[in-house]
């Protein structure tokens, strides 16, 4: 079993600045992919070109799915940081899910909203 899970302050501080920069790039590609995606409906909605026999590129069906996949994963990322800044004060933080060790500061920077460690992870 890996070492007993700590978070000193220090870290808490740290873990809090990269997760609230965190939810701010992802505030900001949400509302791009938001304006993307209402662009690309409304061009849709003012052409009557048969987009789905162009052959000289995509058609606006493929990137308006595309756009959508994308704020998707921005919003559910968006989710998952939120919640964890709501777990950063908490005791259970940085504790793995499946083995209880420590997940280690380094891989909570780089992921605040892992739940398993490294070797779990993998």
């Amino acid at each position: 079993m890996p070492s007993a899970p700590t978070l000193t302050s220090r870290d808490r501080r740290a873990l809090r600045s990269r997760v609230l920069a965190e939810l701010i790039q992802l505030e900001e590609q949400i509302e791009s992919l938001s304006r993307s995606f209402d662009d690309i409906v409304a061009a849709a909605a003012q052409s009557n070109v048969d987009d789905e026999h162009d052959p000289e590129g995509t058609t606006i069906a493929f990137e308006r799915q595309q756009v959508a996949a994308l704020l998707r994963q921005a919003t559910a990322d968006h989710a998952a940081m939120i919640a964890a800044r709501d777990r950063i004060e908490t005791e259970g933080y940085g504790v793995c899910d499946h083995c209880r060790g420590f997940i280690g500061v380094e891989r909570l920077l780089a992921l605040p909203s892992a739940h398993r460690c490294i070797a779990c992870a993998s």
